[in-house]
């Protein structure tokens, strides 16, 4: 396993690490003790970082990963994230920031994360989600800032709104968060364009979630693969966009399957590949992905080749000039 620098925490993280929602809930049928033993051999194969959430499983995940915490010697850091108050997700420009961050919720929220995690203090502290509308006014991010004062938390942290991930720039470049969480991969790869390049002139440390979007980027799905209604990937994948996705990584796999690599290791080590990046944070729910997924740490780095054609799958899904 490689280690990264976590920007201005200065925390030294494996560049693979332990995506924890699936532990917690919503990708269908998750055994208990198979997160546990993934949790444990994921550790033993030199994971030191974990990302979990509030949102996951209500607790489920932080639980099962102080479950697993306690047991071991080795300090593996736990990146959680605290959710808006009820409300529109993403939050709305219209979404009064008081009302959906409001310092009262976010001291008892987090009272909630150390209770979870049977900790005394949480290494990352992260907002799930926000919106550009509040960054001229980030009051939130200020009350944490006084719970960092506290000692009850380390480091701050924002996970990008996927709808506008730039959203978070302003907040580099203001010395606001040591961390952000994006969305990083071979079909987003607008991230490259600004939002990465000022996490590194800042020193931001840079978690990158959804490598595999969501499952696509494994290869393991076809225009076929059906998912049950309580899954996210119900939702993700609905309508005609599985179909559509299909199309797109055959023809990714017909690139990387030349280069002898899969095409899961392929999508790590793109992710990867950017300077600015510091952990790729897979999800992981048993034993196998955790072995897979962090072995690609010590494969070699893509070539130069590889990339630039890899590059030409970036998808603008939100640009619909250019039709399907």
């Amino acid at each position: 396993m490689k280690y990264r620098l976590l920007g201005k925490s200065g925390l030294n993280v494996s560049e693979i690490g332990f995506g924890a929602w699936a532990i917690g809930g919503d990708w269908g049928n998750q055994n208990d003790k198979d997160s546990v033993t993934a949790l444990h051999r994921a550790i033993d194969l030199g994971v030191n970082f974990i990302d979990t959430a509030a949102g996951y499983g209500n607790g489920k995940s932080e639980k099962l990963i102080a479950s697993v915490l306690k047991d071991r010697s080795e300090k593996v850091f736990v990146a959680t994230k605290t959710p808006p108050a009820v409300g529109h997700w993403p939050p709305t420009p219209y979404c009064k920031i008081e009302n959906r961050y409001s310092e009262k919720y976010i001291r008892n929220n987090v009272e909630e994360r150390l209770r979870n995690l049977n900790t005394d203090c949480i290494d990352i502290l992260q907002f799930h989600t926000w919106t550009r509308a509040w960054n001229k006014n980030p009051l939130p991010l200020f009350t944490l800032q006084k719970l960092k004062t506290e000692g009850k938390i380390r480091f701050i942290g924002v996970s990008t709104p996927e709808q506008d991930q730039n959203s978070l720039i302003d907040l580099m470049r203001n010395s606001l968060v040591d961390t952000v969480q994006v969305i990083y991969n071979i079909f987003e790869q607008e991230p490259a364009a600004e939002f990465l390049p000022v996490a590194l002139e800042h020193n931001v440390g840079v978690i990158v979630r959804v490598a595999f979007d969501e499952g696509i980027l494994t290869g393991k799905y076809n225009a076929e693969s059906k998912f049950p209604p309580d899954d996210v990937r119900s939702r993700y994948f609905g309508g005609d966009r599985l179909e559509r996705a299909v199309n797109r990584v055959q023809k990714i796999n017909d690139v990387v399957k030349k280069t002898g690599l899969t095409l899961p290791q392929a999508a790590l080590k793109f992710a990867l590949s950017h300077n600015a990046v510091s952990t790729v944070i897979p999800g992981i729910r048993n034993v196998n992905q955790a072995e897979l997924n962090t072995a690609v740490s010590d494969l070699s780095d893509l070539s130069e080749e590889l990339i630039l054609k890899l590059r030409e799958h970036a998808w603008q899904r939100a640009n619909w000039y250019k039709g399907k």
